[in-house]
């Protein structure tokens, strides 16, 4: 997988934003493809993308030659991530080509796969084809170094799953890293190659390899719902185009932002992170459930299952998709934490998946006790899922800033209807004594149209600060654009913002009027500036290289006045037509 694909690369012209190509080879965004129904009933018109947009949840397969070292060479444990021990240990190509004949999947069970994957709600699987050692999964003539020349089990691993995703009606995508490569002669290599085996003309690389390879992968296996490409170091935007062509050789296919050359796909892919005010367009996060995505032996930071699930319901809350990582061991099968929280995940999603598929985000900013998603109704009414996390010891559920008339309410675990009131702004519903499922109870409540919430407005702190967090801020981008965006653990921050045009904004509650000290931590490769206005008031901060985009050094970034009690809003631009990309924490105010 993807270990530095930081945000240096969005702002190097890889993949700044989401949206199309705009070559003939792809189709335009939500295109119509005329399709048959397979007992010939009638014609239909579907988008591309609908079928993605509903499943919300998938599962991704990382599995190769590398988990056979599985973290470790020449008796040394190497720290991150277990597909990449052939770079991290520089491991000559000779040498690691004979833990190939090490590979022998004799366990390799697809349906039991796809069987695991469709027990735990997920909708579609996205396999590695070729990860960044080379080695492909599949019958290639493209090249000696695959699955069925360099190893003893001597088959093909893609068709079987592919036949297996058929039967059982899952969607199947294929990931492939279609410019490093340290097992073919001129792959490219992140960091520079280690090995003379592995230098070569990288566009002699990609007309002998990838590109048939990526033909190979399109034309062989029947539909490929999607196509994730990865780390394109090296690829300008004449290398990228030469793999537009192929796309029409699945004119359904989805692809992601990772090809290179400024080729923006259809999927904006957050990693490791899901975005705190989700994305505008179609975004996919992927995460691993331990912490590496190829198996690796000694990695047994299992996530809980609860984690996992409520990472399910937080992407959906915020339009995304989850797609969550697998890493079968050598042998095919996959390792039992793995399937017990799969089965965890299963029995959730058995009571509650109607709450995740078909599901748009959540018209709350903010929910103190939970999550929420919404799906439209018959009539012009709206289902609104609320996910609760905390159960409130009164037994009465607050929905802030709804002014919908509720028509109905009720649990989706068991079925219980349950009653409503209001409460000036805000709905109470009424709960039962205890909660049905502690990890996230959803109710299911009716309402009459479309959501009608008021705007978040952010409170001063207990001590009288105002801070402006990343994770509630109202982000202005291009339309179709995602110059902007929130990223980060529990420090969020303002990255992405790749267009000085952007913009993000908060809604304020000053409570004591009076001139205000403004500072943040601020993260920069070049020299910058921002503003932050309100009013007819703007405050301009020059902004020194910090040293990278990870790097962040708190600043002061000037006062302003706040001369009226009541909501303000306060607007955060760029200061310069010279713009830098920066990372901005939270912006804290104080008296």
């Amino acid at each position: 997988m993807n270990r530095k694909y930081a945000f240096t690369a969005f702002v190097s012209g890889l993949s700044l934003m989401i949206g199309l190509s705009d070559t003939k080879a792809h189709s335009p965004y939500k295109d119509t493809l005329t399709v048959k129904s397979v007992n010939q009933r009638a014609i239909i018109e579907t988008s591309r993308t609908t079928w993605w947009e509903k499943a919300r949840f998938g599962m991704f397969i990382h599995w190769g030659v590398y988990t056979i070292p599985s973290g470790v060479y020449n008796g040394k444990d190497y720290p991150g991530l277990g597909e990449w021990i052939m770079h991290d240990a520089r491991i000559p190509v000779t040498v690691y080509k004979e833990y190939a004949k090490k590979f022998n999947p004799t366990a390799y069970d697809p349906e039991k796969w796809v069987t695991m994957a469709k027990a735990a709600g997920m909708k579609y699987i996205v396999i590695t084809t070729k990860h960044h050692d080379g080695f492909a999964l599949f019958d290639t003539k493209a090249s000696d170094w695959n699955v069925v020349k360099a190893t003893p089990y001597g088959k093909d691993l893609i068709r079987p799953l592919a036949d297996a995703c058929r039967k059982q009606g899952m969607k199947l995508g294929f990931y492939y890293s279609q410019a490093n490569d340290w097992g073919n002669k001129g792959g490219a290599a992140a960091g520079g190659h280690w090995d003379d085996a592995q230098k070569g003309s990288f566009d002699e690389y990609l007309d002998r390899v990838a590109i048939p390879q990526v033909k190979e992968i399109l034309t062989k296996y029947g539909d490929v719902a999607e196509l994730w490409w990865d780390v394109p170091t090296d690829m300008t935007k004449e290398r990228a185009d030469k793999f537009l062509p192929l796309l029409a050789l699945q004119p359904g296919i989805i692809t992601n932002d990772r090809l290179g050359g400024g080729i923006k796909g259809d999927l904006f892919t957050p990693e490791q992170y899901i975005p705190a005010t989700g994305i505008r367009g179609l975004w996919e996060t992927c995460m691993t459930i331990n912490d590496t995505w190829g198996f690796k032996e000694k990695d047994h930071n299992w996530k809980p299952g609860q984690q996992l699930i409520r990472n399910l319901i937080e992407t959906a809350s915020k339009g995304g998709n989850y797609l969550l990582n697998v890493g079968p061991e050598p042998s095919g099968k996959f390792p039992e934490p793995i399937i017990a929280r799969l089965e965890e995940i299963g029995r959730w999603m058995k009571v509650n998946s109607e709450a995740i598929y078909g599901t748009t985000a959540s018209p709350f900013k903010v929910l103190s006790w939970g999550r929420a998603t919404q799906k439209a109704e018959g009539n012009g009414n709206t289902a609104l899922y609320l996910h609760i996390y905390q159960w409130p010891s009164n037994e009465k559920l607050e929905v802030p800033g709804l002014g919908n008339t509720v028509l109905s309410a009720k649990l989706l675990a068991g079925g219980r209807i349950l009653t409503s009131s209001r409460k000036g702004d805000n709905i109470l519903v009424n709960l039962p004594e205890s909660a049905p499922d502690p990890v996230a109870t959803v109710v299911k409540l009716i309402i009459k149209g479309k959501p009608d919430v008021k705007p978040f407005i952010q409170l001063p702190e207990a001590d009288g600060s105002i801070v402006l967090r990343p994770e509630v801020a109202d982000l202005h981008v291009a339309r179709g654009g995602h110059s902007m965006g929130t990223e980060g653990g529990e420090k969020q921050n303002l990255g992405f913002w790749t267009d000085p045009k952007a913009s993000a904004s908060w809604q304020i509650m000053v409570k004591k009027p009076g001139s205000y000290t403004m500072e943040a931590e601020v993260a920069t490769p070049g020299n910058t500036a921002v503003c932050l206005s309100t009013g007819q008031q703007k405050v301009k901060t020059a902004i020194e290289n910090t040293g990278g985009y990870g790097n962040y050094r708190k600043i002061n970034l000037g006062s302003i006045d706040l001369k009226q009690a009541g909501a303000t809003v306060i607007t955060l631009t760029a200061g310069t037509q010279d713009w830098q990309p920066v990372n901005v924490r939270a912006v804290t105010l104080r008296q």
